[in-house]
């Protein structure tokens, strides 16, 4: 059997939902054909059990022969045993042909948000990542499930076919036409069902949205008494996906009903059929009874046919939505041709906004309006595009891979994931023990039951907004990357935990390079240097107290006062 997860995932084909579907059984192909193989024995077994026992009553019973009665008992016996121990292999394949399958779009999927990292939330809302991982999967795995029962039913509907033919040619071409016809009768029903759990799976996905966004931002509600608006938002979305799963359930019904009334339809002809021809003496009472056995067999091929086309149509509709987020490319594209890499403390200078960042020291940025700091951290570490040098290099000329290991922005969407504390903090014991002391996070610590051991739930909703934010800066802390970006570190912290925070930051990242997003007095005195940003350009550098003495717009900023002179110009300032 297949070790889970997969190695790699592979490279899907995004080219459309049909071509993703073949490459995930292509991805799979000996499974797939070993569960179709047991399923065609399973199946065929099972349509051969009548003419086993039809023969034994023939040459058995109606002849007074025992030894040919023994003889077909054991043949019966013999394919009971085939049928029952390729059932249990037929089944053990299409479970690995489900996981497996849904394993490689969960691995997909996990891998793609990786690559686009900040562009994933920016083009695909939450709540539908998140319907591929509850919902999608499973139609994905269903359909590769399905695959082996559909040969089988395939095969086992030829197999029953040829042996009626053989016997009456009447009968075997009932079943020949008839099975078609059935499968065509039902044809109408699906495009509109397809369409229906379409619009059903976009509501779900915008619905799981809103869902997500209620339980991020719950505390936020809850202190504006924003529940009950958005409780009763979340009420009527929901009522309108239970509209759309009604209207699915209602076709849907009806596709049920149809497989079980038209299969029982041409049972009821087949058996009128035989038991007609064996009052005229044209079939024998074992032919008889065996086509009772086959009018009941066929109920299986039919319902699976059905079956299998309603599971594909559900995993098209999944498909859909898969290749959609697969085909999604990152904003930040790789270069060409790779540039070599620029040496350690090298200057990094983001040329949009005039901002300098000396290696070595610790800047400070201080921006109007504020989303400025955090759109030049996102230039910094190649979140978004614009022209900044490191060096001699242009930032854009360097792998993302380079960009990653070498600069770490630490920003204020920053979450804890589900897990041990311990894992996400780094693999160092010393230097997360130190990242934490640094980020005023020992008490935090010191208060979970299983201290790093401690399992996080998803986003870390059990910390408080300020524990939380502790720990993600000491886990970027703990990286200890040669350039360090932090985006607004101490936004949630009391006074006296930012002072803290700043005086051990300023001694654990000594000589290293470090830009801090702020507008904190208690922060912006320990920086080295600070750059006033506005409008997206550097207007002033220099230390805290300079700017404080020089620059009254920056006074006014942090310090919350209105500027003296906030009449007069820029070069009146000046």
């Amino acid at each position: 059997m297949r070790q889970l997860p997969l190695d790699h995932p592979g490279t899907a084909d995004t080219r459309g939902p049909w071509r993703f579907l073949l490459w995930i059984i292509k991805g799979q192909w000996h499974t797939v054909l070993l569960g179709m193989l047991f399923g065609v024995i399973w199946m065929t077994a099972s349509a051969v059990i009548p003419a086993v026992i039809g023969k034994a009553i023939d040459a058995g019973i109606s002849e007074h022969d025992s030894a040919a009665l023994w003889r077909w008992a054991a043949v019966l016996f013999g394919v009971g045993l085939v049928q029952a121990v390729s059932g249990i292999v037929r089944h053990r394949f299409a479970v690995t042909n489900w996981l497996t399958a849904a394993y490689r779009v969960v691995q997909l999927v996990a891998r793609q948000a990786t690559h686009l990292g900040a562009t994933l939330s920016k083009r695909v809302a939450t709540g539908e990542v998140v319907a591929i991982g509850t919902n999608d999967l499973s139609h994905i795995g269903n359909a590769m499930d399905i695959l082996a029962r559909s040969m089988g039913a395939l095969v086992s509907f030829v197999v029953v076919a040829v042996i009626l033919l053989q016997t009456s040619t009447t009968l075997g071409l009932v079943v020949l036409l008839g099975v078609p016809a059935l499968l065509l009768l039902l044809g109408p029903l699906l495009r509109p069902l397809q369409h229906r759990n379409l619009e059903q799976r976009e509501m779900m996905g915008h619905l799981a949205n809103i869902a997500t966004d209620i339980v991020s931002g719950l505390r936020v509600l809850r202190g504006i008494g924003g529940e009950r608006v958005f409780g009763e938002r979340y009420a009527v979305e929901s009522q309108k996906v239970r509209t759309a799963g009604v209207r699915v359930a209602r076709l849907q019904s009806v596709l049920d009903a149809l497989q079980v009334f038209l299969p029982g339809v041409f049972v009821v002809v087949v058996v009128w059929l035989g038991a007609r021809f064996a009052v005229e003496g044209r079939i024998s009472a074992g032919e008889l009874v065996a086509f009772y056995g086959y009018a009941a067999f066929l109920m299986m091929p039919l319902r699976t046919a059905t079956e299998a086309a309603n599971k594909w149509i559900r995993a098209y509709v999944s498909a859909r939505r898969i290749v959609r987020v697969l085909s999604l490319l990152p904003e930040i594209s790789e270069p060409s041709t790779a540039a070599p890499e620029p040496p350690p403390d090298s200057l990094l200078v983001d040329v949009t906004s005039g901002l300098r960042v000396e290696p070595g020291l610790l800047t400070a940025v201080v921006a109007e309006p504020a989303d400025q700091a955090a759109a030049i951290a996102d230039r910094l570490g190649r979140f978004s595009e614009g022209e900044v040098r490191w060096g001699e290099v242009d930032l854009a000329d360097l792998p993302r891979s380079v960009v990653r290991r070498r600069i770490v922005v630490s920003d204020t969407s920053a979450t804890l994931f589900a897990g041990p504390l311990g894992d996400q903090l780094g693999p160092d014991p010393v230097a997360t023990e130190n990242a934490l002391y640094t980020a005023a996070a020992g008490d935090v610590l010191d208060a979970l039951p299983a201290g790093l051991e401690t399992a996080v739930t998803e986003k870390g909703r059990s910390f408080s907004g300020g524990q939380r934010q502790r720990l993600v800066l000491a886990r970027a802390l703990a990286a200890d990357p040669e350039v360090l970006v932090l985006v607004e570190p101490t936004s949630a912290v009391d006074a006296h935990t930012e002072a803290r925070i700043a005086d051990r930051l300023v001694a654990a990242r000594r000589g290293r390079t470090t830009v801090v997003t702020t507008s904190s007095p208690l922060m912006l005195a320990r920086a080295d240097l600070v750059a006033f940003v506005v409008d997206g350009a550097v207007v002033a550098r220099g230390t805290h107290a300079d700017l404080l003495a020089t620059e009254p717009a920056y006074r006014a900023m942090v310090t919350r006062e209105e500027p003296e002179d906030a009449g007069l110009d820029e070069g009146a300032r000046r």
